[in-house]
């Protein structure tokens, strides 16, 4: 279920001292912002004006503040490079990279981030990822400030050949690492996937 958010309650899913920052984009931009439920396929989306209104923004609701905050960045740079290119240039490519590093500076070195999250936005900076998912040293930075969840865990802290949950239900069994990815191979059809070492799943018993 969707929850369109008034302005002021998105107060409390960011960082202290940034909804100021934030508002101006959304107020700049006349953003419709609707705050969801947790969506396995990713953590935000931006669409484009058409028929049905304005730009809109969706994120997910369940995120900590600090991914709250760069999901939303993440998807207002995509506002912006739509509104200088529309659709004539690539999702991620540099004209996005740039919008997105040059949104992000206006959010470091002002006290708003731990300083894990800060070095790790930094570093993010100068080479962005296609999401927070993707850049796997800010997302291993940023599952720090998670609500805890019982046995979930990266598969990069799992042993060898132990048998884990994704979020569909599908078992599998941890592999070797070949180059950055972990080979794993799903019990009930013995076919192998290759995960992300920083992909959340859950332990199986």
């Amino acid at each position: 279920m969707k929850q369109e958010a008034p302005m002021q309650a998105l107060s409390r899913y960011l960082p202290e001292g940034t909804f100021g920052q934030v508002m101006d984009y959304l107020r700049e931009y006349k953003v419709h912002l609707t705050i969801t439920r947790e969506r396995q396929s990713l953590l935000g989306d931006y669409r484009h004006p058409d028929s049905r209104g304005g730009h809109r923004i969706s994120v997910n609701g369940n995120l900590n503040k600090y991914s709250f905050l760069i999901t939303l960045l993440h998807e207002i740079a995509h506002l912006i490079t739509y509104m200088h290119y529309r659709n004539e240039v690539a999702s991620h490519g540099k004209e996005w990279k740039q919008a997105f590093a040059h949104i992000l500076k206006q959010f470091v070195g002002k006290a708003y981030l731990p300083e894990d999250v800060e070095q790790a936005l930094r570093q993010s900076i100068r080479n962005p990822a296609a999401s927070s998912c993707a850049d796997e040293d800010l997302m291993r930075v940023l599952r720090r400030y998670d609500a805890g969840k019982e046995n979930h865990f990266f598969v990069e802290q799992l042993a060898p050949n132990q048998l884990f949950k994704t979020k569909d239900g599908r078992v599998f069994r941890r592999g070797e690492k070949i180059r950055k990815r972990y080979r794993c191979e799903e019990i009930a059809t013995k076919r192998v996937y290759l995960f992300s070492p920083v992909y959340e799943v859950e332990l199986a018993s």
